[in-house]
């Protein structure tokens, strides 16, 4: 039996809700987190239309990119359509749970799967985040090492890009005197011991540290556990926005604007002057990625693919690259493929459906 919490954890494994903005929702909206899955609706945004699909599909919980709320309602009485389609969703219990900007920020999220759509290689984090890394150092009893380590691996600490377990150890002589409270794993109360120990150091996201100081404890023989923890200045480049990455070859810029136009699906793209006899490095950012555009620039890159782009910001390229505003349904609709990608690595006993509704407000003649 699979309940909607082992879905939200499991989604949060691969995009953990640590790494959402400021600004963001991205949490289960409506509906009880013990409530066992009947089949899942993936979908870009809820509307009242998408949950009348998961009605008729027999979906009792909708996974969404964009949250049907932002800022908290006041009231329910159906003014708007936010309203009406959480009190229709409320009405047939269904479930609304919304995955954003953390799956925006994560290695391989949104823009991993635009540059896979592109067929872009040596792909890396635009804009890797700052302060979200913590280095813990430990004291450990050297027999009791391994145990300690796999303790603070399992719950997530040592994983650093495509490399897991990862850790460094030095071995040294502790020293301590139990009083005549304590109760020692090792020696006897007002006699000073000396014990081979070894020091161990482990990098971990920030957000975990809670759960691996208790993994820690749990592994530890000591009644007390000598530990250090410390922020990490280091930037984290499996999380951040946008993603830069290159073409298998370089091609001409209208080549490579009608390139991006039929993998992307697109009806039209807005762009500004092509600045570059050849376009072969490209950043993407999927929805509204304005702001993203100095860092394009600094890395190199001859073509911006995002969306959302304000008249007088198109000018902000000051002929140093090519900005291609794609709209921002149309960069992002393919995470409804991503979402069921990732989903479909775990679960295989409830049906995974692609929502049909096309819930993008633009229309273009």
């Amino acid at each position: 039996m699979t309940k909607i919490k082992d879905i939200i954890q499991y989604l949060e494994t691969v995009a953990p809700s640590a790494y959402q903005e400021s600004y963001d929702n991205s949490r289960l909206i409506t509906g009880n987190a013990e409530d066992e899955v009947s089949n899942i609706l993936i979908t870009l945004d809820t509307t009242e239309d998408v949950v009348k699909e998961a009605i008729d599909k027999n979906c009792n919980l909708i996974v969404s990119h964009h949250p049907i709320i932002f800022k908290g309602l006041k009231s329910l009485t159906g003014s708007n359509y936010i309203e009406r389609t959480v009190i229709k969703a409320l009405k047939n219990d269904i479930a609304i749970y919304a995955i954003h900007t953390n799956l925006d920020n994560v290695s391989q999220g949104v823009n991993k799967k635009i540059c896979e759509k592109l067929g872009l290689i040596n792909t890396e984090i635009l804009v890797p985040k700052n302060d979200t890394l913590s280095k813990l150092v430990a004291f450990v009893p050297k027999e009791n090492t391994d145990a300690v380590l796999t303790a603070i691996h399992e719950a997530g600490g040592g994983n650093i890009g495509n490399y897991d377990n990862c850790s460094f150890k030095v071995e040294g002589t502790g020293t301590f005197t139990p009083n005549e409270e304590a109760q020692p794993h090792i020696g006897s109360s007002n006699t000073k011991e000396f014990v081979t120990e070894d020091r161990i150091e482990i990098i971990l996201p920030s957000f975990l540290e809670g759960k691996i100081i208790n993994a820690l404890r749990q592994a530890h023989p000591y009644e007390e556990v000598a530990y250090y923890l410390s922020s990490v200045k280091n930037k984290n480049q499996e999380v951040g926005s946008g993603m830069v990455g290159e073409l298998p070859e370089k091609m001409e810029p209208f080549q490579c604007l009608n390139y991006l136009k039929d993998r992307m699906g697109l009806t039209c793209i807005r762009h500004t002057k092509p600045v570059k006899d050849k376009i072969f490095k490209i950043a993407v950012c999927g929805g509204s990625g304005s702001l993203l555009l100095p860092h394009a620039i600094r890395s190199g890159a001859d073509l911006y693919v995002t969306a959302d782009f304000k008249y007088h910001e198109f000018f902000d390229a000051e002929d140093r690259i090519t900005i291609a505003d794609i709209g921002h349904y149309e960069s992002e609709v393919y995470t409804k493929n991503l979402i069921c990608e990732i989903l479909s690595k775990k679960f295989t006993n409830f049906a995974l459906k692609l929502s049909e509704t096309v819930t993008n407000p633009i229309s273009y003649l």
